[in-house]
């Protein structure tokens, strides 16, 4: 569980919320219409820019990348086909039929190479799954962006209506004030979705498919080198550059052996 998401998450509200309780109630900035304006409105404007199946892809996506640290590393990951590329110089391409491992790409590249196929079937199916995954993770992003867009101008929409209606009543000065601060309200509401959920989440998403992207390269990259048998010290020295400097310092004793 990637539980800096969470902590940030729950930090952030729950700062905003002691900030706005320290000298009022929960009811001072409770106004049920003004909420059902910016909730309902935001999925509104979300289901006319986006597709439907979209949007439930986004919110599965959210709580299944944003949420969860399932991302590889990638000095594992060299690690991992490093010690394929041993196999396939010991006992061939079919030697990796035996090998079992948790990330779902890499299986899919050995399965493929077990096959039989030939190098430019497998780069080719490779290639179309990290196109497939980069747009997943972009639609997802673009779903909350266009949440943390509209969710702000639907409470703006909100504070105009509760305005106008607050105008409609100016004969009675004592209810300018309240009627005032309950179209504050739905300004509020949306900027509280956009800043504190949806954008955060966007730019989260964003990180998490740019890491999947990286993996699943370096292991079409690391397939490659293997398909054409290339040394396993020079196919390290090769993905590298796929990590950190800190990284390729642990990496010493594969790329030396």
């Amino acid at each position: 569980m990637d539980i800096l998401t969470l902590v940030g998450l729950v930090a952030g509200v729950l700062i905003v919320v002691l900030a706005m309780l320290a000298n009022a109630s929960v009811l001072t900035f409770l106004n049920l219409p003004g909420l059902a304006i910016v909730l309902g409105g935001t999925f509104a404007v979300t289901l006319i820019k986006f597709r439907m199946p979209s949007v439930m892809s986004a919110f599965r996506m959210a709580f299944s990348a944003a949420f969860t640290d399932r991302v590889d590393r990638p000095d594992e990951l060299i690690r991992e086909v490093g010690t394929l590329a041993q196999v396939v110089r010991k006992e061939g391409i079919l030697g990796l039929e035996n090998h079992d491992t948790a990330n779902p790409f890499l299986r899919k590249a050995i399965n493929l190479c077990v096959d039989g196929h030939p190098p430019e079937l497998v780069e080719e199916a490779l290639a179309q799954e990290i196109q497939q995954t980069q747009e997943r993770y972009e639609v997802a992003e673009r779903v909350f962006r266009g949440i943390g867009e509209s969710a702000p101008a639907i409470g703006m929409l909100g504070t105009l209506v509760g305005l106008v209606q607050m105008l409609n009543n100016l004969d009675d000065p004592a209810s300018i004030g309240p009627a005032m601060a309950i179209a504050l309200l739905t300004t509020l509401y949306g900027a509280f979705i956009a800043q504190l959920m949806a954008l955060p989440l966007a730019d989260k998403l964003q990180l998490k498919g740019e890491d999947e992207v990286r993996n699943q390269v370096l292991i079409t990259t690391s397939i490659r080198s293997i398909m054409r048998g290339e040394n396993p010290r020079v196919m390290t020295e090769l993905l590298s550059s796929f990590v950190t400097p800190e990284q390729r310092k642990r990496l010493m004793p594969e790329r030396e052996a």
